[in-house]
C-alpha cells in the first residue's frame, strides 16, 4: 500500500481561482485489441504533499492509503483548459504513470496521469511521447491528371490506417462496476482479436452481457474540437447492420466531424476560404468556416484536408479538452462534471468509491493502439 499525507491549508485570505476554459453516421469507431506485457507505475513521490493556499490560520491533516499505482485526485482551484499545464493545480497533483505497448508505429510510451476536483467538476491531465505530431488523416491530393484522391495506406485491409491518419488517446471506465473481470483485466475482457477477419482485420470490441457498460473518452487530435468524443462499449456483437459491435457514440443533437467528400466520393465537398494550406494542414476544416470546394484554385499536388468538423451538442459533448504538442510530447487538458445524469457514462458521485479505468494510446493509428495491461484505481482525496 502505498501513504499519501494530504496537508490542506485554509486561507482566511481571498484567492483568486483560475476560471476553467471552455455521430454522425459518416464517423467510424474504431476497434482495440493487444498482446504485450506492459506495466503500470506510479511515480516515486515524497511523503508529504502540500497544497498551499496563499496564507493560513488552520491546517486540516488527512491520511489517505492507496495500492500502488493508484490515480490520487486532489482538491484544488480549477485549472484553465489550454493544453499547457503551468497551474499550479498541477504542480500540487501527484502523478501516476502508466507504460502502454504494443501499437503501430512508435509502438508504446508511458503515460503521465494527474488529477484534481474543485467544486462539481474533475479535470484530468494527460500526457505522453510521440516522436511526431500525425494530422495528416487521409487528405484529398490533386493529381497529375486533374482527378483527386484521397491518401490511403496501402497495407490497410479495411478500418487498419497506420500511414495517413491521426494521433489518439483513449480512457476507458467501468460504468457502475458493471464489465465483469475489469478490475483485474481492463479492457481485454472486451476486446475479440481476429473475429470477423474477413471484414474487420482487427477484430471487435464489446461486453459478455446486457447492461454492462464501458465509458469510453476518445480524443482524437484532428477531428475533435475543444472536446473529447464521448463513447461507450456495450454488448452489441458484429453484424452487416452493427459494423461497430459494441462500439457507439454517446446520442448526439448535432455537430461532430463528416467526412469531407461530394456525393459520389470522387472530389472534396468543401476547402477552407481561398483554398487553405494547400497541404493538407491543419488536417481539418473547421465547419463553421468552409466554403463551397472550387477546383480552379489548385494544381497537381495539392492536398485537401479530409474532414470537416465542429463540436459536439448533446450528450456526446459532456469532455471539454484542450491540447497541445510541443517538443515530442503530447498534452491534453479535460474536464468533466462529476455527474452527467448519462446512461452511458460513469458518475462520480460517490467520493470514497474506487474507480477503474484502463488508457491506450495510438500513433497516426486507427485502431493498432498501445494498451495498458491490467488497470489504474482512481480514487477522490478528503
Amino acid at each position: 500500500m502505498r501513504q499519501i499525507r494530504i496537508i490542506y491549508i485554509i486561507t482566511a485570505l481571498a484567492l483568486i481561482v483560475a476560471a476553467c476554459g471552455g455521430t454522425d453516421d459518416t464517423t467510424t469507431t474504431e476497434a482495440a485489441v493487444a498482446t504485450p506485457d506492459p506495466t503500470t507505475t506510479t511515480e516515486a513521490m515524497a511523503a508529504t504533499t502540500t497544497t498551499e493556499a496563499m496564507a493560513a490560520t488552520t491546517t486540516t491533516e488527512a491520511m489517505l492509503e492507496v495500492p500502488e499505482g493508484t490515480l490520487v485526485s486532489v482538491a484544488a482551484d480549477a485549472p484553465t483548459l489550454d493544453g499547457v499545464a503551468d497551474d499550479a493545480a498541477w504542480a500540487g497533483a501527484p502523478v501516476t504513470t502508466v507504460a502502454v505497448s504494443g501499437g503501430a508505429n512508435s509502438g508504446g510510451a508511458d503515460v503521465s496521469l494527474q488529477s484534481v476536483y474543485s467544486g462539481d467538476t474533475v479535470y484530468f491531465l494527460v500526457s505522453w511521447d510521440d516522436p511526431t505530431e500525425s494530422y495528416l488523416r487521409s487528405p484529398w491530393e490533386k493529381q497529375d491528371d486533374g482527378s483527386w484522391a484521397k491518401l490511403k495506406d496501402p497495407n490497410d485491409n479495411g478500418g487498419d490506417n497506420n500511414l495517413w491518419y491521426e494521433d489518439k488517446m483513449s480512457i476507458i471506465w467501468n460504468t457502475d462496476s458493471a464489465i465483469e473481470g475489469f478490475e483485474s483485466s481492463g479492457c481485454f475482457v472486451m476486446c475479440h482479436a481476429g473475429e470477423d477477419s474477413d471484414a474487420k482485420p482487427y477484430g471487435n470490441k464489446y461486453t459478455a452481457a446486457e447492461g454492462q457498460i464501458g465509458d469510453i473518452w476518445h480524443w482524437k487530435s484532428v477531428r475533435n474540437l475543444h472536446q473529447i468524443d464521448d463513447q461507450y462499449v456495450d454488448s452489441v456483437r458484429y453484424s452487416a447492420d452493427t459494423p461497430g459491435a459494441g462500439r457507439h457514440g454517446d446520442p448526439s443533437d448535432g455537430g461532430g466531424y463528416t467526412n469531407n467528400e461530394n456525393e459520389d466520393k470522387t472530389l472534396p465537398a468543401f476547402m477552407s476560404p481561398d483554398g487553405g494550406a494547400k497541404d493538407g494542414s491543419p488536417g481539418y476544416i473547421l465547419d463553421s468556416e468552409k466554403v463551397e470546394f472550387d477546383d480552379s484554385l489548385f494544381v497537381a499536388g495539392d492536398r485537401v484536408p479530409g474532414i470537416y468538423k465542429a463540436e459536439f451538442t448533446g450528450d456526446r459533448s459532456d469532455i471539454s479538452a484542450e491540447w497541445t504538442y510541443a517538443d515530442g510530447t503530447w498534452t491534453v487538458e479535460i474536464a468533466r462534471a462529476m455527474t452527467t445524469g448519462s446512461e452511458f457514462d460513469v458518475q462520480f458521485s460517490d467520493m470514497g468509491a474506487t474507480y477503474y479505468l484502463g488508457v491506450a494510446t495510438f500513433d497516426n493509428a486507427q485502431v493498432r493502439h498501445s494498451f495498458q495491461v491490467g488497470v489504474t484505481p482512481f480514487v477522490f482525496a478528503p
